[in-house]
């Protein structure tokens, strides 16, 4: 899984841009003595904070501050790592990147070779990636350090510190032992088919087979709620112009984010906003009405309304009902609402909502909810909703972060032991398609915490953290 450029020492500002009052610079490689040497002046004491000044070549202070020497393995990494905490401006910080690169490049006055040869400038996510690839952590515990970063809620926050510290990936290990057991059995059946005892039966293998898919959608229940509060869902605002759905953004953010005026077609673009709704990052877009145009910047913002109608999560289909005894405006609306089935999958919920119940009294039987987006009626009911047909429940203890791939990798293995349940049914006939499903299963499940997993897939991954981690 290595290639060429894990072997280079690396070096990054490991804190965010910007002045801050304290910022960190990290190398991490083989041997770092003759470049701690160049930079502080003197060797420090392993794993202790040094005050000292750092140095420039030709030996003036670039700043002064703290320098920590973490050797081999007993690192974030699993190498030499060196920290120089300094000022947080961004000059002095790049100063300092800097001189950590040329000091490698020079040669040791002892040694006749280079300090650090190849030290080069990290890539975004490499630190992580190093420790990935020294098992210092596994796969879903180094995404699980970008997800800590990217946290947009506190319950995120807290959940993706659970799969760091390997909640996560402890339950993945214990269902891949069990898997690994069961396997056992089932080959040693193939490899002693002559003898009498049947092992599966003995061993009850499809007792052990039923307690793994429990314990699998367990697992998957826990990484389903992961996901979404990592991802959010997104909710689409549609419905015809001056229906309100600038008002309902404005309300449910808090803030005065979209334009609100009695003309229709005010909106002519998408507006959007993150909101949290028990931790659960929700993205709202408000988008133009819904209706015939003939202006051609209007017909441009209906146009993106249904693209983003059609990559929703939810959608919002808002009525006014001040207006809902016109025919006209009746069958305008049956015509988005057929529109509507048409353009989004079966899977994605489209709630009714009746807006301005401040002004216009309800009609009788309304199926959806019905509200006021000006004085904020019905807003909770509203919200509830999104929870529900997002799936979320009430955050327990035990939900860590998960991301999208975890849960598809966990359905691929409830499939492969849905197969495997099939083939142990049959007995004798199948027991070789059975040891395929399991091996296939447990394959799956190392893709989640990378033991088996692509240089490619790698790629894709750690090229989304930040430079520094």
């Amino acid at each position: 899984m290595s290639l060429p450029r894990h072997q280079d020492p690396i070096a990054a500002i490991a804190t965010a841009p910007g002045r801050g009052a304290v910022g960190i610079v990290r190398v991490s490689g083989e041997n770092l003595t003759p470049l701690i040497q160049a930079l502080c002046g003197r060797q420090i004491r392993a794993r202790e904070a040094t005050y000292l000044p750092f140095l420039d070549a030709s030996g003036q202070a670039i700043d002064q501050g703290l320098a920590l020497h973490f050797p081999a393995p007993h690192s974030f990494t699993g190498e030499d790592v060196l920290e120089l905490q300094a000022h947080g401006g961004p000059v002095v910080l790049q100063l300092l990147l800097a001189r950590c690169i040329e000091a490698g490049a020079e040669l040791d006055p002892v040694l006749r070779e280079p300090r650090l040869a190849g030290l080069r400038v990290a890539l975004p996510g490499e630190f992580s990636e190093r420790a990935f690839l020294n098992d210092k952590i596994d796969l879903a515990q180094a995404e699980a350090v970008a997800d800590l970063i990217d946290a947009s809620t506190e319950a995120a926050a807290r959940s993706a510190c659970r799969s760091l510290s390997g909640v996560f990936s402890s339950e993945i290990h214990a269902l891949r032992d069990a898997l690994i057991h069961l396997r056992m059995l089932v080959e040693a059946t193939l490899d002693f088919p002559e003898e009498e005892i049947d092992f599966l039966r003995q061993a009850d293998a499809q007792g052990q087979l039923s307690k793994l898919q429990q314990s699998l959608q367990a697992v998957l229940q826990r990484a389903r709620q992961g996901a979404l509060l990592r991802e959010g869902i997104r909710v689409v605002i549609a419905g015809q112009p001056n229906a309100g759905k600038s008002s309902l953004l404005n309300a449910l953010a808090g803030a005065e984010l979209a334009i609100v005026t009695p003309v229709a077609g005010t909106t002519r673009d998408k507006v959007q906003q993150t909101i949290q709704i028990e931790g659960v990052p929700v993205h709202v877009i408000d988008t133009a009405g819904l209706r015939d145009s003939d202006d051609e910047v209007e017909k441009i913002g209906i146009a993106r309304a249904w693209d983003a109608i059609k990559t929703a999560d939810a959608v919002l289909f808002l009525h006014d009902l001040t207006r809902i005894h016109s025919p006209c405006y009746v069958a305008d609306d049956k015509v988005i609402a057929e529109a509507l089935t048409e353009h989004l999958p079966a899977r994605v919920p489209v709630i009714d909502l009746w807006n301005k119940a401040d002004t216009a009294v309800a009609p009788p039987r309304a199926e959806g909810l019905i509200l006021s987006a000006k004085t904020g009626a019905g807003l909770n009911a509203l919200r509830r909703k999104l929870l529900e047909v997002a799936g979320w429940q009430p955050v327990a203890e035990d939900v860590y972060l998960a991301r999208e791939r975890h849960v598809r990798a966990l359905r691929r293995v409830n499939d492969h032991l849905s197969q495997a349940g099939a083939h142990l049914t049959a007995h004798a006939q199948s027991l070789d398609l059975l040891a395929e499903e399991l091996r296939l299963a447990q394959n799956v499940l190392g893709e989640i915490t990378g033991e088996f997993t692509s240089d490619d897939l790698l790629g894709v991954i750690f090229s989304k953290f930040c430079i520094g981690k």
